[in-house]
């Protein structure tokens, strides 16, 4: 939700001099160079090959690789993260990946000889939400609504709604409601500081 026109198209309005206008463009003013650094960087990966949603918050992404092979949905939210593009990782819509994670696609077979390269898409999808130094490992698939607990390593695909914790990362037995409604692109400070006030 970083690009400027959606925030402004459906910023919350108050009574003009009412002390919510007063302290709504306090915030707004204070946060927006937030606002352009997260609009600048997510136009720079679009540059170079990236395919992310005008609507989707990027942090302070490290991505090695080939930007083409990344693709992000709508009002997803990636932190602090680093993504190694040696194939192709999908984010879907309303996915929350929180600082500290590591995405990689990519990885050596300990058990060839020759210790060959060996690598694998990752999809995560939509309502996804990863916790904060949580590390996906090639050819994993995170089902819809599910759960990555901060800094589980997920080696094995994550079923829809299923809550994963540890190294490695194991289910437990309490899952996700199936309806999931929020946006995780409307916590964000400056986000808020336009959509509530």
């Amino acid at each position: 939700m970083a690009k400027f026109q959606y925030l402004w198209k459906n910023r919350v309005r108050f009574k003009v001099f009412s002390e919510p206008y007063f302290k709504a463009w306090a915030k707004r003013l204070l946060l927006l160079p937030e606002v352009i650094k997260r609009n600048s960087f997510r136009k720079k990966l679009i540059r170079n090959g990236a395919l992310i949603s005008e609507t989707a918050e990027i942090g302070d992404v490290n991505v090695s690789g080939k930007l083409s092979l990344l693709n992000v949905g709508c009002f997803s939210f990636i932190g602090k993260v680093n993504i190694a593009l040696h194939d192709k990782v999908q984010i879907g819509e309303k996915v929350c990946i929180n600082d500290g994670v590591e995405i990689l696609t990519a990885s050596h077979d300990v058990l060839d000889p020759e210790w060959k390269h060996t690598k694998g898409k990752i999809i995560i999808e939509d309502y996804a939400w990863i916790g904060t130094g949580a590390t996906i490992l090639p050819g994993v698939t995170i089902g819809r609504g599910a759960v990555v607990g901060a800094k589980a390593v997920v080696s094995k695909s994550v079923a829809k709604g299923s809550i994963v914790v540890g190294n490695p990362a194991k289910a437990l037995s309490k899952s996700r409601p199936e309806e999931l409604t929020y946006n995780p692109c409307e916590f964000l400070a400056a986000n808020n500081a336009w959509l509530v006030g």
